[in-house]
């Protein structure tokens, strides 16, 4: 698929746009400082969504059925597995004991320094691509074992977030001091004479550190349903960009969704099994996305259907 500059500015301006939106540069600072309601953060989710949605509309007006729905089926795909990202934030913020009314400001510029990450590392994942063909495999490979993970870790990732939360502490403390208080929303205070870190920065890198774990996943699996980079970037950053609101939605009920990781796994296994057979077997545009939704519905009913005893 073919993509003129006009396209990549018309993504650059509506994220651009959206953002200065979302992060409340046409607001008062008092209405910004304001505490996220869960009110509030289902209808910027949703204005995400639909925002996202309405961005395929117009691949389809402009490129055709089968990019609009390459471009849907990849953000499906990545909407689905950043849910995974909100077990993880949940677990962060948790064992640092970061308030609820400081989470916002950590994931916001979480999620900005996401953007870039993911930007440098799709990047560098289609160049490999094209240079070497046989990197399928390698990638096909971690996409299982993102999925294996996602079955038998959940257990071991509380480890793995208590000990990154731990090594980040020490690391920062080598060259900032680190306190355990809050200081508002703010990252670095003083105290006295000194500056430290608070609590709110090393959450921030694990954060980011985590992200580029996830990004290992969720990458090779967009580049097992498509290789053009405009679909493989707006896809992975509308995803990302709705990630914040979306974390206030769910992380009050993440848990009681007991089988969406057993769904998200099974995604990945389909995803996997497409890139390991590409050269084999290549399916319909359409397949990937009915795979994804189908998974996704059943998991969630199944989670309701049959809650966790307590």
């Amino acid at each position: 698929m073919t993509i003129n500059r006009w396209a990549w500015l018309i993504f650059g301006i509506l994220v651009v746009s959206a953002l200065a939106a979302d992060l409340g540069v046409f607001q008062t600072a008092e209405k910004r400082a304001r505490e996220l309601t869960l009110r509030s953060a289902v209808i910027r989710s949703g204005f995400w969504i639909l925002l996202s949605l309405a961005f395929g509309v117009g691949v389809w007006a402009v490129y055709g059925q089968h990019a609009a729905v390459t471009y849907i089926t990849a953000y499906a795909l990545e909407k689905s597995l950043s849910v995974d990202n909100i077990f993880v934030f949940v677990l962060i913020f948790s064992y640092l004991k970061i308030p609820r009314e400081y989470q916002r400001s950590v994931l916001l510029w979480g999620v900005l320094g996401a953007l870039i990450a993911r930007a440098l590392l799709i990047a560098a994942g289609l160049l490999v691509l094209e240079r070497f063909h046989w990197f399928v495999y390698p990638f096909a490979a971690l996409i299982i074992f993102a999925a294996v993970r996602l079955l038998f870790g959940q257990e071991k990732q509380q480890k793995v977030v208590a000990a990154a939360c731990n090594v980040c502490s020490t690391w920062v403390a080598r060259v900032i001091p680190v306190t355990g208080q809050f200081s508002g929303n703010k990252f670095f205070a003083r105290q006295g004479t000194r500056l430290v870190a608070t609590p709110l920065f090393v959450a921030l890198l694990v954060i980011e550190s985590t992200d580029i774990v996830f990004a290992t996943d969720s990458i090779p699996a967009v580049l097992a349903i498509t290789r053009d980079p405009f679909i493989v970037y707006t896809s992975n950053i509308f995803a990302m960009l709705g990630l914040r609101s979306l974390y206030f939605v769910l992380a009050g009920v993440i848990e009681r969704l007991r089988y969406l990781r057993a769904g998200l796994a099974v995604i990945l296994l389909f995803v996997g099994a497409k890139l390991l057979l590409s050269d084999v077997v290549e399916l319909p545009s359409f397949v990937p996305l009915a795979v994804i939704a189908v998974t996704l519905t059943v998991a969630v009913w199944a989670s309701l259907k049959f809650p966790a005893r307590v």
